[in-house]
């Protein structure tokens, strides 16, 4: 268990009028969290300071402005071979901008498959873990290593990761950035442990809230990638068409804040105004709300505990407004009901769980899997891994008591042909 609630970080909170300001480090800076993030610290300079980025490398001229923007001393990308490449194109960037030499910070730059863990391990005030995937479990754990706050977006590696990520934190090391987490941890600060009956996800419904099975099974990828809400990358979008997205947060959420699964719930509310829920054992709820503005739990994984004044527009109550709840069609709907299962199997189940899902994902995408066929491959590959039926390595479930960051990757190893070979691709 991390933490019932976050308690404040050992690192003295940031003052705000004079003289201290968070070391940041930015992994997955060219992204929909990253780029938001680089917004907020560009507008509190005097809270927050880059001092490296780290990106995949399909956008260098991305990433070559945010280095010249921030000023980071290290910059790092995934792709091996486009260390020449950023270098030319932050040259060349700096030019466009009508720099002249010196008068911008020529960084340090990292490039291989390992960038991200590197940087996540070479020391800061908070660690924002943007990267998208189970490949940020390294990095969650070089970060957490290093003693920095880990501000954590890429929930993958939470859930993948397991005891493996929560045996390796401090009480309050990690702050969630989910929005749905950000607004449990703020609605936990007001009772005690003990008081608390049930945390509460909200789920947006996604674009196919309210249809049946049987329509679902037409689904395109164009269909699934229209999300009415959020604007996120392919894969979390189509994680939030099947709820695949809403599963994993509710293995993230027992996994914080250690509350039974039987203590969490899911309820769909399209407006995504209410992020999540907190029911107390004296009947009242308490629900944290706010446009859907990722900026505002972006700002609080940075700032914890303290709020960032103007990160992203509050509600406007002088507006008539109507909110909507709706239980979960779970029939429709099996991902969460699944991912409660696995989360309660706890071990390598959640990484076979989540390499299947990938992988399924794209064959979704390429037009080699129907939509429905997404979690009945995931469910049948999930079982074949802990009913002992399959054979290779990382094949044979490894209880949470032997969880090792090798079996978690050899799970995944193993699950993602697996689930191709059920595919048929």
């Amino acid at each position: 268990m991390i933490h019932k609630r976050l308690p404040r970080p050992a690192r003295a909170p940031v003052r705000h009028n004079g003289g201290v300001t968070r070391d940041i480090v930015l992994l997955g800076s060219t992204g929909s969290i990253g780029t938001q993030a680089l917004d907020i610290i560009a507008r509190n300079p005097d809270r927050f300071r880059v001092v490296a980025l780290a990106a995949g490398g399909s956008d260098l001229k991305a990433l070559a402005g945010q280095a010249l923007e921030t000023g980071a001393e290290v910059v790092g990308v995934a792709d091996p071979d486009a260390a020449i490449a950023l270098a030319l194109t932050i040259d060349q960037e700096a030019r466009h901008r009508g720099l002249r030499p010196g008068e911008f910070v020529i960084p340090q730059i990292l490039a291989g498959p390992t960038v991200a863990t590197e940087i996540a391990g070479m020391g800061c005030d908070v660690v924002l873990n943007g990267m998208t995937g189970s490949v940020g479990l390294k990095p969650t754990l070089a970060a957490l290593d290093s003693g920095a706050i880990l501000a954590l977006a890429n929930k993958e590696s939470l859930v993948v990761g397991g005891k493996v990520v929560t045996s390796a934190a401090q009480p309050g090391q990690i702050v969630p950035v989910d929005s749905e987490h950000s607004a449990l941890a703020q609605a936990l600060r007001a009772g005690a442990e003990h008081e608390v009956a049930r945390l509460v996800l909200t789920a947006s419904g996604g674009p196919f809230r309210g249809w049946t099975s049987d329509q679902l099974a037409a689904v395109t990828p164009e269909q699934a990638l229209a999300h009415p809400t959020w604007k996120m990358g392919p894969v979390v979008t189509i994680n939030s068409a099947t709820l695949v997205n809403k599963g994993l947060e509710v293995i993230e959420a027992h996994l914080l804040f250690g509350f039974d699964y039987s203590q969490i719930s899911t309820v769909v509310h399209p407006q995504s105004i209410v992020h999540s829920m907190v029911e107390f054992t004296d009947g009242s709820t308490l629900a944290q709300a706010s446009p859907p503005d990722m900026r505002m739990p972006i700002s609080l994984g940075l700032g914890w505990p303290d709020r960032v004044p103007g990160a992203a527009p509050s509600c406007d109550w002088s507006e008539a407004a109507t909110w909507e709840f709706f239980p979960l069609d779970e029939a429709a709907f099996p991902a969460v009901r699944i991912a409660r299962e696995v989360g309660q199997l706890a071990g390598t189940a959640p990484a076979v769980f989540n390499a299947a899902n990938e992988e399924c994902v794209e064959a979704f995408l390429s037009g080699r899997l129907a939509f429905p066929g997404i979690l009945s491959t995931v469910e049948r590959v999930v079982a074949h891994h802990v009913d002992g039926t399959a054979a290779g390595e990382g094949s044979v479930f490894v209880s949470d008591a032997e969880l090792t960051v090798d079996a978690v990757l050899a799970a995944e190893a193993w699950a993602r042909p697996a689930a191709r070979e059920l595919i048929g691709g």
